[in-house]
């Protein structure tokens, strides 16, 4: 048998299994309204792609977070037909998309504060046909919770954009943390593990040559099961 690799380490936590509080936090912010402030690079950020966009009529992928964007740049591979939009909040890793970029019209890769950037596609006309969420962090402690998207206020505007979302992560009990709160706004799952050399971002890259296994969660709207 081959040695991994890579040397990525595996997730530790102190949680052995869904977080107690997942189901409360979910409804709490389910029903409530966002108030913080949208951040200026973001606003600034946003209208940049209101202006890339501004002959398009079509549907929208999202790649949030996606770092040095090479994920984005193979959706749009994917997607020729669509428009695509990466975003990272890191200035530093979005500057290293050069290269990773693809010869393709078809996408961008913007800084942009991800949970603003939810705010204000979900307030504009713009059609989000699939939201993919590769390798979000973790924060593996429990008493992280509220950091992990699914248990925060972001929850409501990234459901409020899409009824079509692939997550992908090296720690199952996210996902699975993940698909129990998408429960709440109706979307059905389902959870596989990934296979093939056809490595999707850096760290899917780096953990799988580590030797750990990968997960894809799909969630998708219940009629459409």
């Amino acid at each position: 048998m081959s040695q991994p690799e890579g040397n990525s380490r595996s997730i530790t936590t102190n949680q052995t299994g869904i977080h107690e509080k997942l189901d409360a936090l979910v409804k709490r912010y389910q029903s409530a309204e966002n108030q913080r402030p949208v951040g200026e690079h973001t606003k600034q950020a946003f209208a940049e792609m209101e202006r890339w966009l501004a002959d398009y009529r079509g549907p929208l992928i999202l790649d949030s977070c996606c770092g040095v964007g090479e994920s984005t740049a193979k959706l749009a591979a994917i997607y020729p037909d669509h428009r695509v939009i990466g975003l990272d909040k890191s200035a530093q890793r979005v500057e290293k998309h050069t290269s990773y970029a693809a010869d393709s019209h078809n996408y961008r890769v913007i800084r942009a504060d991800v949970n603003d950037f939810w705010r204000l596609l979900r307030q504009s006309d713009w059609l989000v046909e699939k939201h993919y969420l590769l390798y979000p962090n973790p924060y593996p402690k429990s008493a992280q919770i509220q950091k992990r998207w699914y248990a925060s206020a972001a929850m409501a505007d990234l459901m409020a954009l899409c009824q079509t979302v692939e997550v992908r992560s090296n720690w199952p009990l996210y996902l699975m943390e993940f698909a129990q709160a998408s429960a709440h706004y109706g979307l059905a799952s389902s959870l596989e593990e990934i296979t093939g050399d056809d490595h999707f971002t850096p760290f899917e890259r780096k953990y799988r040559r580590s030797g750990q296994v990968c997960w894809k969660l799909l969630c998708f709207a219940e009629e459409a099961a």
